[in-house]
């Protein structure tokens, strides 16, 4: 792992040059420009919201829409990133013909490009937070750990997902589809304090509740979320018993996903 480390720093100019090559690319000659980068968020945030009128969501006594703003900011950037990571090294078939590097590079690059459109997103964060008057606390200093938190997850399935797409190329059809599903079983729309009050509290699932409650935090996103709102919006810790059980999960995937993925890149530049 510390061999890897050293030749990613290595290549870090590459990284950095074919990140701003996709952003120069994504934008350019484009009315919104950089704008469409908080656009989805910002629609998002506006149907959530919409929904929440006709039903009632419970938001933890927070502003809903910052709330859920807050959600869609780490569940976007993973999402995007793992789509795009899945894709990265179909799309860059003409580099992996001519020249070699290590191909983990592609799904770094990739996540390297949506870390800029999320630091675009923590602005319109930070001016909603100013028109709620809302200030961040000392456990805001959990935001960088979050952030990298998530970037292994969205690795773990990139790596895995990008070796895969080489030869099945519905994978990355596929991804996207999946992602949007799982959405909905990740606190974004609704809190997690809403999913803890039903299965742990009021024991809805009856004896499969708390069961229930276990694979619920087994997705990496419902810690990643929660920690994210608690620390930024609520000025709390975050709750590592919603954390541990994804976090396990993904120390076991992901040396898993990248031994899988060096494994296949031998054969890359055949397949493609």
């Amino acid at each position: 792992m510390i061999k890897t480390v050293k030749s990613l720093y290595t290549y870090r100019e590459l990284i950095a040059a074919l990140a701003w090559k996709n952003i120069i690319i994504r934008y350019k000659q484009s009315y919104l420009g950089i704008f469409w980068a908080v656009l989805k968020p910002i629609m998002l945030m506006l149907i959530f919201t919409l929904v929440r009128s006709f039903v009632g969501i419970e938001s933890d006594d927070l502003p809903y829409p910052i709330l859920t703003f807050a959600a869609l900011l780490p569940w976007v950037f993973f999402q995007e990133s793992a789509s795009e990571g899945v894709g990265s090294v179909t799309s860059n078939a003409v580099l992996i013909k001519k020249i070699y590097f290590p191909r983990e590079v592609f799904p770094i690059t990739a996540m390297v490009t949506k870390l800029v459109e999320l630091t675009i997103s923590f602005v319109l964060l930070a001016a909603m937070m100013v028109y709620y008057k809302m200030m961040p606390s000392i456990y805001a200093l959990w935001i960088p750990a979050i952030i990298f938190y998530t970037m292994i997850v969205a690795l773990t399935i990139s790596f895995f997902g990008a070796a895969i797409n080489v030869y099945y190329r519905d994978m990355a059809q596929a991804l996207p589809v999946f992602l949007s599903l799982l959405m909905y079983g990740s606190p974004v729309m609704y809190p997690l304090s809403l999913v803890h009050k039903k299965l742990l509290v009021e024991q809805a699932a009856g004896v499969w509740s708390n069961d229930l409650y276990r694979l619920y935090t087994l997705n990496p996103l419902a810690g990643i979320i929660d920690s994210f709102q608690r620390v930024l919006l609520k000025g709390l810790p975050p709750d590592f018993n919603a954390l541990y059980p994804g976090l396990m999960l993904v120390l076991v995937l992901l040396p898993i996903s990248y031994v899988f993925f060096k494994r296949a890149e031998s054969w890359f530049a055949d397949v493609i």
